[in-house]
């Protein structure tokens, strides 16, 4: 049994493998293990304590943290047999690229978590809107700042040159502007939309003919949800370039209907309506108070009473309250036997005698 495992292959005996193959093995059950503690007894601890901090921080360390177990049971396995010092510098270089990448990965999901978990109530409960449209943008900052780091160190530790590389990539700088001149364009777009504020999250808007709900912001791009319920992404440089509706900012709603009552009615009826309408308004809880009704024109073959009224500012009501109104014109000009008037022609004739 022993001739087995002295028998060589690649440079390392059976044994030397199989060792390698046993850290490899042992290095998933400890991972296993520590996932398992972690899950049915560190978090149900941590559970129990008032603060929500510790239970953030075993819960976003928790993968990082097994996975770079795992990646050091590998590195050791390797670094245990005999290879080639090219395929051993290359597996040191990708353990310090892929380990400088798990440590971001957790900072970002630490940093990530903490933003969400205590400053976005604390943005939430403030007045202004510029707060809640820039944390969004804050966090997708850290983000990639962190991970942009994470490459330079990466790099830096795996042995490449990072100034040569930075100094390279100032050569084209040139032509990458040329290039990228629409990505800053979208960014002073989204820059300018920040800074003047012509809309924000939640607010319906048209623009370029779509005509939707800005469902996200960002510093390349707005992402707007059509009345379809599909998503357009729309470029922001659109916006200092085009004229924007914001239907969202309107205070009211102005409606205005005309409604012909026939020749009939008398003085006594006109001002009826006119009364009617005014109590109509008043007891329809989607509209303002305020609003104007008189007697207009004498129409070919009506007499017009205008009814403009204003719908409070809020989506539902703008075809809740027509609803509601039309409904009830219908149901009280009926009762109070207040004919309306159709399109109608008198024709008169007149004898003509033979002589």
């Amino acid at each position: 049994m022993s001739e087995f495992f002295e028998k060589t292959f690649y440079g390392n005996t059976v044994a030397e493998w199989s060792i390698a193959l046993l850290i490899i093995v042992g290095t998933f059950i400890l991972a296993k293990a520590i996932y398992w503690l972690s899950g049915n007894i560190i978090k149900k601890v941590t559970k129990k304590t008032k603060s929500k901090l510790d239970d953030l921080i075993i819960d976003k360390i928790e993968e990082p943290v097994i996975l770079a177990l795992v990646l050091g049971g590998f590195w050791y396995a390797i670094s245990y047999l005999n290879v080639s010092e090219g395929f051993a510098g290359f597996a040191d270089k990708a353990f310090y690229v892929a380990f400088t990448f798990d440590v971001s990965w957790l900072v970002v999901r630490l940093v990530d978590s903490v933003l969400v978990e205590y400053l976005s109530p604390l943005v939430k409960k403030t007045k202004g809107n510029l707060d809640d449209q820039l944390l969004p943008i804050i966090r997708k900052s850290l983000k990639a700042t962190i991970w942009a780091v994470a490459v330079i160190v990466g790099l830096n530790n795996a042995g490449y040159d990072v100034g040569a590389l930075l100094a390279g990539l100032g050569l084209g700088g040139l032509a990458f502007a040329m290039a990228a001149k629409d990505s800053v364009a979208n960014l002073f777009g989204g820059i300018t939309v920040f800074m003047d504020k012509p809309f924000k999250i939640g607010d319906r808007i048209v623009i370029d003919g779509y005509d939707g709900t800005v469902s996200d912001m960002g510093l390349r791009s707005t992402k707007l949800r059509t009345l379809a319920g599909r998503i357009v992404t729309i470029p922001n440089k659109n916006f200092t370039e085009k004229y924007i509706e914001n239907i969202s900012s309107e205070p009211s709603r102005k409606m205005s209907i005309t409604i012909g009552l026939t020749y009939d009615m008398t003085t006594e009826d006109i001002n009826k309506g006119i009364e009617l309408l005014k109590e109509i308004n008043k007891q329809c809880d989607y509209t303002l108070d305020d609003c104007v009704v008189y007697f207009a024109s004498f129409g070919d073959f009506s007499m017009n009473l205008s009814f403009t009224y204003f719908i409070k500012s809020k989506p539902d009501f703008w075809f809740l309250a027509p609803n509601e109104i039309n409904l009830r014109i219908l149901q009280k000009f009926n009762d109070a036997g207040l004919e309306f008037a159709f399109p109608t022609q008198t024709i008169l004739t007149q004898e003509i005698k033979a002589n």
